[in-house]
């Protein structure tokens, strides 16, 4: 019996995720969002994210007055807004919330599942037209699907935008990620692009020395890199300066 080799883990991926195709039609790449919904609540992929937003709470940097102005870069289906209004909600905290992303069936399918009376935008583009300054900016599983120096580009970006803090949430290159979220997929027969472009992701994703560089390329100061269960790479930056 011929042995599988592993793939090469030691630096990033370059392969393609097939919901990045802009040829995708919506029923596909919905039917992709939802199930990609189904696995961040199995990989509690949330729990970085609204522990960032309570660490603002908590710390007083919660604006008075008015709402908490948030951006999310890739939103996606929306999950990770919907999720955050109705953390929101439970703690009495008034947020205006604007998810962006690239591909014109996001925004769409976002819109389809979410309540009209909840305080999101949706909007299509590319983030580096963004003309505003949001209290924080966020993302989550975005970041794998830049290369090296759109990366750096971001993180300089979200870093001279956001007026609060900002939050990278993405995942840790590993093989035993790799295998078991193969394993995972082909067990709870997600999608087709799902059980494809998951793996992809691990392998496209980072290692904290990756993380370490694109900051020092970004010229960016104060910001850490911190691991969370399972398999999370976060980098994140609250600003000493509250506004």
């Amino acid at each position: 019996m011929t042995a599988v080799a592993l793939p090469d883990f030691s630096r990033r991926a370059d392969a393609l995720e097939w919901m990045d195709d802009d040829g995708v039609d919506l029923e596909t790449f919905r039917g992709c969002l939802r199930d990609l919904a189904k696995v961040n609540v199995a990989t509690l992929a949330y729990r970085p994210t609204l522990a960032f937003l309570d660490h603002l709470r908590q710390s007083g940097r919660w604006p008075a007055g008015r709402p908490l102005e948030v951006l999310d870069v890739g939103s996606g289906y929306g999950d990770s807004l919907r999720r955050i209004d109705r953390w929101a909600r439970r703690r009495g905290l008034a947020v205006k919330l604007t998810g962006v992303d690239r591909n014109h069936w996001a925004g769409q399918s976002a819109r389809e599942a979410s309540d009209p009376a909840q305080p999101i935008t949706w909007l299509t583009g590319d983030v580096f037209d963004y003309a505003g300054a949001p209290d924080v900016i966020l993302s989550a599983l975005f970041t794998h699907h830049l290369d090296d120096d759109q990366l750096v580009r971001f993180l300089a970006f979200i870093d001279q935008r956001a007026r609060l803090g900002w939050l990278v949430n993405d995942l840790e290159r590993s093989p035993l990620a790799w295998a078991g979220f193969s394993l995972l997929a082909a067990i709870m027969r997600w999608h087709p692009f799902v059980r494809h472009d998951g793996p992809v992701s691990i392998r496209r994703a980072f290692k904290p020395a990756d993380w370490r560089a694109y900051i020092a390329r970004g010229g960016v100061s104060g910001a850490f890199v911190r691991r969370r269960f399972p398999f999370r790479l976060c980098v994140s930056k609250v600003r000493a300066d509250d506004v």
